[in-house]
C-alpha cells in the first residue's frame, strides 16, 4: 500500500511533518494531525496506535491542561518542545 504526501519530510517512518502549517494535505487512514510546539507549532501526521502508548497519553494531559478542548490551530495542540516530541515518539 502507498500513499502520496506533498511536501513531507520523515522524522520517522510512522511520523510526518509537514514543511508548512498551511498545507492542505491528505491525512492518511489510521493517522490523525497534531501541531507540537511550545512558541512556534510543527503540525505532524502520527498513527492512530500512539493513542494507546502511556509517553503520548501523558502529552495529551499536558495539552488538556494547557489548551482545553479550544485547540487553536484547529487540530490537537501538545506544548511540548519539536525535539523533545521527536525524541519521544521514536522510541514508540
Amino acid at each position: 500500500m502507498g500513499f502520496s504526501l506533498p511536501r513531507i519530510v520523515n522524522a520517522k517512518p510512522s511520523l510526518k511533518r509537514t514543511l508548512s502549517s498551511s498545507e492542505t494535505i491528505v491525512i492518511p487512514k489510521g493517522h490523525f494531525p497534531v501541531y507540537v510546539g511550545e512558541v512556534e507549532n510543527k503540525r505532524f501526521v502520527v498513527p492512530i496506535s500512539f493513542l494507546k502508548h502511556p509517553s503520548f497519553q501523558n502529552l495529551l494531559s499536558q495539552a488538556k491542561k494547557e489548551f482545553g478542548f479550544n485547540h487553536p490551530m484547529g487540530a490537537l495542540t501538545i506544548p511540548y518542545s519539536e525535539e523533545a516530541f521527536i525524541d519521544l515518539t521514536c522510541n514508540m
